[in-house]
């Protein structure tokens, strides 16, 4: 029944036009992440040794695990914020984004304070090449002393996406990508610097986007000087509430790092090749991922507006629309996987090794954006009506009882074919479970 509702079609221009006013500049600014991914492999993939490869993949990958961890922060201010807007509540707005930037703060500071020990654990439980832990432990080193200012960022971007400005946070974001892709290009290329110049880049480039945020920030400096009472702030009660949502958000989002994590784990676990194979098959992911992530952002925002309004017809119509484009959205990139697959990988890589082992890989990426954006549709709705515990559970179920399973069956007898369809069938449980708990966590409520 959610699934005929779901697809019933509602044509609403005026939710049409609110939609991609937010959604388009989420795009814009979301296109510059992949490509920023796309310039640093290229870069390495073209230097001497795959190895390079390899160290930014377990590299990002535990900087993933770190700020993916935080991205709470982003999340749960953006759904609370969508909702005080909803409720024309803009003096718990201000709460809202000073709670964030508190918790992040002390986030931050605890990553510097922890630094080793968690370089011993990282490395410890990935197993690459000695080669490629040793350029990896290089660029975590520089990388880590950027987590202040990502961690801010976080805040101040899903504060405004909840205050339905998704045009500064493209501007930030915008901002951070291009600087550090012009800072990669002069570390390696004029300085001669390798993967440890990818990192100091993007050093320099989150600094960069974080004095932009708070430029952005000073417009509102009469609220945020009359907002900032302490006790208002730090009051328990919506502590508290902040902290349920965030702590759900936290665990989704781990659950959800943790399978990315095992999956380059075990690619690292095969060799230096197939490490550098699946790195880059993953770039397509992480591509779609952040383009449809736009409509998710619009979710976020406009589901949690219409939810703290109690405007039930509105967010149902959203929420079929936001879905039809995901779908179109689909059907665009699977064609342009099929057709282009071999253009982008001769962009990312001249390795003639890694290049002859991926072709029997490449079907994989053609599956991707037809089995993944239910997925990623309904995580921006669950965060906009900040439904956290529905979100957790179904990423515990989709990681615990789909993912790892499948990977240890299918691996077994289909190798590396295994562990794709295993992440294939992790994206589809993803949207199955979050179908399953909407009309009970979402719509019910109103």
């Amino acid at each position: 029944m959610i699934f005929k509702k779901l697809f019933s079609y509602d044509n609403s221009k005026h939710l049409k036009k609110k939609i991609l006013n937010i959604a388009i500049p989420n795009i814009i600014s979301n296109i510059t992440i992949p490509m920023l991914g796309i310039v640093d492999l290229a870069l390495v993939g073209h230097l001497e040794s795959k190895v390079y490869i390899g160290a930014i993949a377990i590299g990002s990958m535990i900087f993933n695990f770190i700020y993916w961890g935080f991205s709470f922060l982003r999340m749960g201010t953006s759904g609370f914020t969508a909702q005080s807007y909803g409720k024309k509540d803009f003096k718990e707005s201000f709460y809202i984004l000073y709670r964030a930037l508190f918790v992040g703060a002390l986030g931050a500071i605890l990553l510097l304070i922890l630094q080793k020990p968690i370089d011993l654990l990282s490395f410890y439980i990935l197993n690459g090449s000695n080669e490629v832990e040793f350029y990896a432990q290089q660029y975590f080193y520089i990388r880590i002393w950027a987590a202040p200012a990502t961690i801010a960022i976080y805040s101040i971007s899903g504060w405004y996406i909840g205050m339905q400005n998704a045009k500064i946070p493209m501007i930030i974001a915008i901002v951070i990508n291009i600087l550090n892709i012009g800072f990669n290009l002069f570390f390696v290329k004029v300085i001669g610097m390798k993967s440890d110049g990818v990192a100091l880049g993007t050093v320099f480039a989150q600094y960069s986007g974080l004095i932009v945020g708070l430029i952005f920030l000073t417009k509102h400096s009469k609220r945020l000087k009359i907002y900032l009472v302490i006790k208002d702030i730090i009051q328990t009660k919506a502590l508290k509430k902040f902290f349920k949502v965030n702590k759900d958000i936290f665990i989704r989002t781990m659950s959800l790092v943790l399978a990315l994590s095992f999956f380059t784990a075990k690619s690292a676990k095969s060799g230096d090749t197939l490490l550098a194979v699946n790195t880059l098959l993953l770039q397509f992911f992480t591509i779609y991922a952040y383009i449809v992530d736009g409509f998710a952002y619009a979710g976020e925002a406009l589901a949690g507006r219409y939810f703290g309004a109690k405007d039930k017809s509105n967010l149902v119509k959203v929420t079929k629309l936001l879905f039809y484009w995901g779908l179109v959205l689909a059907a665009i990139f699977t064609i342009a996987y099929y057709f282009g697959d071999n253009l982008l990988l001769s962009v990312l890589t001249n390795n003639v090794e890694v290049i002859n082992n991926i072709q029997i890989y490449l079907f994989w990426i053609y599956l991707i954006p037809i089995l993944t954006f239910g997925a990623f549709i309904w995580d921006g709705i669950f965060i906009g009506v900040t439904a956290s515990s529905g979100m957790r559970n179904a990423m515990l179920i989709s990681t615990f009882l789909i993912f790892l399973p499948s990977y240890f069956i299918l691996h077994h007898f289909f190798n590396n074919h295994g562990l794709w369809a295993a992440f294939m069938l992790f994206m589809v449980a993803r949207f199955v479970t979050l179908s399953i708990y909407a009309p009970k966590k979402i719509f019910q409520k109103i």
